[in-house]
Protein backbone atom coordinates (compact mmCIF):
# COMPACT_ATOMS: atom_id res chain seq x y z
CA UNK A 1 0.00 0.00 0.00
CA UNK A 2 3.37 2.08 0.99
CA UNK A 3 4.48 2.02 -2.14
CA UNK A 4 1.29 2.13 -4.22
CA UNK A 5 1.05 5.48 -2.35
CA UNK A 6 4.13 6.65 -3.10
CA UNK A 7 3.76 6.08 -6.81
CA UNK A 8 0.80 7.89 -6.75
CA UNK A 9 2.02 11.49 -4.79
CA UNK A 10 4.67 10.78 -7.41
CA UNK A 11 3.09 10.41 -10.36
CA UNK A 12 0.73 13.51 -9.74
CA UNK A 13 3.93 15.72 -9.06
CA UNK A 14 5.28 14.67 -12.24
CA UNK A 15 1.82 15.43 -14.17
CA UNK A 16 1.58 19.07 -12.43
CA UNK A 17 5.08 19.87 -13.12
CA UNK A 18 4.53 18.55 -16.90
CA UNK A 19 1.22 20.56 -17.11
CA UNK A 20 2.88 23.66 -15.45
CA UNK A 21 6.27 23.68 -18.23
CA UNK A 22 3.93 22.90 -20.97
CA UNK A 23 1.11 25.39 -20.92
CA UNK A 24 2.18 29.23 -20.48
CA UNK A 25 1.78 30.60 -17.45
CA UNK A 26 2.72 34.24 -16.94
CA UNK A 27 4.69 35.03 -14.90
CA UNK A 28 2.83 37.12 -11.91
CA UNK A 29 3.15 41.03 -12.50
CA UNK A 30 6.14 43.03 -11.26
CA UNK A 31 4.47 45.58 -8.58
CA UNK A 32 4.18 49.08 -9.79
CA UNK A 33 2.89 52.48 -8.90
CA UNK A 34 -0.41 53.29 -10.59
CA UNK A 35 -1.04 55.68 -13.06
CA UNK A 36 -2.13 58.99 -12.23
CA UNK A 37 -5.68 59.33 -11.46
CA UNK A 38 -6.17 61.63 -14.36
CA UNK A 39 -4.26 59.12 -16.41
CA UNK A 40 -6.18 56.28 -15.11
CA UNK A 41 -9.73 57.58 -15.73
CA UNK A 42 -10.83 57.09 -12.14
CA UNK A 43 -11.68 59.55 -9.97
CA UNK A 44 -8.84 60.33 -6.94
CA UNK A 45 -9.61 58.45 -3.68
CA UNK A 46 -11.44 59.76 -1.92
CA UNK A 47 -9.08 58.88 1.08
CA UNK A 48 -5.79 61.48 0.61
CA UNK A 49 -6.45 64.77 0.63
CA UNK A 50 -5.34 66.82 -2.70
CA UNK A 51 -2.53 69.57 -3.25
CA UNK A 52 -5.09 71.06 -5.37
CA UNK A 53 -8.76 70.26 -6.69
CA UNK A 54 -10.20 71.14 -10.41
CA UNK A 55 -13.71 72.86 -10.21
CA UNK A 56 -16.82 70.46 -9.48
CA UNK A 57 -18.59 70.12 -12.28
CA UNK A 58 -22.43 68.97 -12.47
CA UNK A 59 -23.71 66.24 -14.97
CA UNK A 60 -28.10 65.85 -15.05
CA UNK A 61 -29.12 63.21 -16.86
CA UNK A 62 -32.89 63.65 -19.13
CA UNK A 63 -35.68 62.30 -16.93
CA UNK A 64 -35.72 58.43 -17.46
CA UNK A 65 -38.39 58.42 -20.71
CA UNK A 66 -40.23 54.74 -19.22
CA UNK A 67 -40.75 56.43 -15.88
CA UNK A 68 -41.58 59.86 -17.03
CA UNK A 69 -44.58 57.91 -19.25
CA UNK A 70 -46.20 56.84 -15.26
CA UNK A 71 -45.70 60.82 -14.37
CA UNK A 72 -42.51 59.83 -11.97
CA UNK A 73 -39.74 62.04 -12.71
CA UNK A 74 -36.46 60.39 -11.99
CA UNK A 75 -33.32 62.42 -12.73
CA UNK A 76 -30.08 61.06 -12.35
CA UNK A 77 -27.47 63.01 -11.88
CA UNK A 78 -22.76 63.11 -11.02
CA UNK A 79 -20.64 65.60 -9.52
CA UNK A 80 -17.30 65.56 -10.86
CA UNK A 81 -14.55 66.45 -8.56
CA UNK A 82 -17.30 66.77 -5.63
CA UNK A 83 -18.46 64.20 -3.05
CA UNK A 84 -22.20 64.07 -2.41
CA UNK A 85 -22.38 63.66 1.24
CA UNK A 86 -24.75 65.05 4.08
CA UNK A 87 -22.22 67.69 5.88
CA UNK A 88 -22.82 71.37 6.34
CA UNK A 89 -21.23 74.08 7.80
CA UNK A 90 -17.81 76.10 7.46
CA UNK A 91 -15.58 73.90 9.16
CA UNK A 92 -16.29 70.63 6.26
CA UNK A 93 -14.92 73.41 3.63
CA UNK A 94 -11.44 72.44 4.81
CA UNK A 95 -12.96 68.49 3.72
CA UNK A 96 -9.98 67.15 0.66
CA UNK A 97 -11.35 66.49 -2.03
CA UNK A 98 -14.00 68.44 -1.58
CA UNK A 99 -17.44 67.72 -0.01
CA UNK A 100 -20.51 69.28 -0.83
CA UNK A 101 -24.42 68.76 -1.42
CA UNK A 102 -27.46 69.46 -4.31
CA UNK A 103 -30.22 72.26 -3.92
CA UNK A 104 -33.60 71.43 -6.00
CA UNK A 105 -36.03 73.67 -6.93
CA UNK A 106 -39.02 72.61 -9.46
CA UNK A 107 -41.08 75.12 -11.64
CA UNK A 108 -39.30 78.10 -10.19
CA UNK A 109 -40.12 77.81 -6.66
CA UNK A 110 -39.41 80.73 -4.49
CA UNK A 111 -37.78 77.28 -1.84
CA UNK A 112 -35.45 74.54 -2.71
CA UNK A 113 -34.40 72.10 -0.89
CA UNK A 114 -31.62 70.33 -0.26
CA UNK A 115 -29.68 66.42 -0.63
CA UNK A 116 -26.74 64.76 0.59
CA UNK A 117 -27.94 61.73 -0.30
CA UNK A 118 -26.38 61.39 -3.77
CA UNK A 119 -29.22 59.00 -5.35
CA UNK A 120 -31.13 59.76 -7.83
CA UNK A 121 -33.65 62.91 -7.18
CA UNK A 122 -37.59 61.21 -7.43
CA UNK A 123 -40.41 63.75 -8.13
CA UNK A 124 -43.61 62.69 -8.12
CA UNK A 125 -47.45 63.86 -8.48
CA UNK A 126 -45.94 66.72 -11.16
CA UNK A 127 -49.40 67.80 -13.33
CA UNK A 128 -48.93 66.95 -16.77
CA UNK A 129 -47.87 69.76 -18.88
CA UNK A 130 -43.96 70.92 -18.93
CA UNK A 131 -41.77 71.61 -16.25
CA UNK A 132 -38.60 72.53 -15.29
CA UNK A 133 -35.82 71.20 -12.28
CA UNK A 134 -33.08 73.44 -11.48
CA UNK A 135 -30.37 71.27 -9.69
CA UNK A 136 -27.49 73.46 -8.13
CA UNK A 137 -24.27 71.56 -6.23
CA UNK A 138 -22.74 73.06 -3.14
CA UNK A 139 -20.68 73.19 -1.16
CA UNK A 140 -21.21 72.93 3.11
CA UNK A 141 -21.95 76.24 3.73
CA UNK A 142 -24.76 76.32 0.70
CA UNK A 143 -22.45 78.38 -1.97
CA UNK A 144 -23.47 77.52 -5.25
CA UNK A 145 -20.84 76.07 -7.43
CA UNK A 146 -22.44 74.82 -10.17
CA UNK A 147 -25.62 73.99 -11.67
CA UNK A 148 -27.90 72.98 -14.76
CA UNK A 149 -31.83 73.29 -15.29
CA UNK A 150 -33.36 69.96 -16.69
CA UNK A 151 -36.22 70.62 -18.87
CA UNK A 152 -39.39 67.83 -19.76
CA UNK A 153 -43.04 67.52 -20.30
CA UNK A 154 -44.84 65.19 -17.82
CA UNK A 155 -47.54 63.36 -20.87
CA UNK A 156 -51.08 63.80 -19.95
CA UNK A 157 -52.20 60.37 -18.28
CA UNK A 158 -48.86 60.11 -16.57
CA UNK A 159 -50.13 62.04 -13.64
CA UNK A 160 -51.28 59.62 -10.87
Amino acid sequence: MAHFLRTAILGSAALLATACSASAVPAPPVASAPPPAAASGWPPAPVVPLPSQPPPALTVDAPLPEQLAKGLVVLRYRADNLRIVPVYGPAALDVSPRIGHIHVTVDDAPWHWADGSGEPLIIQALPPGPHKVWIGLADPTHHVLDSKTVSFVVPVGGHH
